[in-house]
């Protein structure tokens, strides 16, 4: 520490160094507005972000969200021969195609893409006829009609169904049950993509010898 001393008349008088004064370390004008400019610019990217990531947020749970199409049988039809059964060789004659109308409903904001689906008919929980759905394009919120012609095959009928289907049509009336599954995928902006698989199980109990459907119950699932 260096001290000063001054000749007076008397001697000389040391003079302490001015004490350093931590609050008389204000920067100049121009340094304080720099800093204040900076801590406002960060305060306002911060701000920004946050507003981005809310926004991005909204989006993904509203625009973004994959809803699952709905598969809704719209009309069944019959067409064919009423079933005949012979005597005395028990032999059952059957000629019956299952036409179903179904109406597939993108609830999305992008393009539903199905694939190669699949109509499968069921009697007793044994397949006796199938069909292959064609593949489609379904724009965003707009619905779709898909044709599945089922044909009932009595070849494919075992010796324990034939008996009961005997039954059935001696009965009056025959119940079987559809199923179709049709697999697809959504995309959106052109590089997400989501797999969804939708299905349509359908009680349907046909009268004989008019062939006309008494009864449809019909249950719509969707897997992501």
């Amino acid at each position: 520490m260096t001290l000063n001393a001054r000749e007076t008349g008397n001697g000389y008088i040391v003079t302490p160094p001015p004490q350093f004064d931590p609050k008389n370390t204000a920067l100049p004008r121009s340094d304080q507005k720099k800093r204040r400019s900076c801590k406002t610019a960060v305060i306002a990217t911060i701000l920004i972000l946050l507003v981005i990531i809310l926004v991005l947020i909204i989006v993904g749970v509203t625009v973004f969200k994959v809803r699952q199409p709905r598969t809704q049988v719209v009309s069944a039809s019959l067409e064919g021969v009423a079933p005949r059964v012979s005597f005395p060789a028990v032999r059952i004659e059957l000629n019956v195609t299952l036409n179903l109308t179904l109406l597939i409903q993108n609830r999305n904001h992008a393009t539903f893409k199905s694939g190669d689906g699949e109509g499968v008919l069921l009697y007793q929980g044994n397949r006796v006829g199938d069909t292959q759905l064609h593949p489609g394009l379904i724009r965003a919120k707009h619905t779709s009609t898909l044709f599945c012609l089922l044909t009932v095959e009595v070849d494919r009928f075992a010796d324990n169904n034939l008996t009961a289907l005997m039954s059935d049509v001696v009965g009056g009336q025959l119940q079987l049950e559809t199923k179709t599954r049709i697999p697809g995928r959504v995309t959106f902006l052109g590089i997400f993509h989501k797999h969804i698989v939708s299905t349509s199980d359908c009680q349907i109990v046909i009268g004989f010898p008019d062939l006309n459907i008494k009864s449809q119950d019909c249950k719509n699932h969707n897997k992501l």
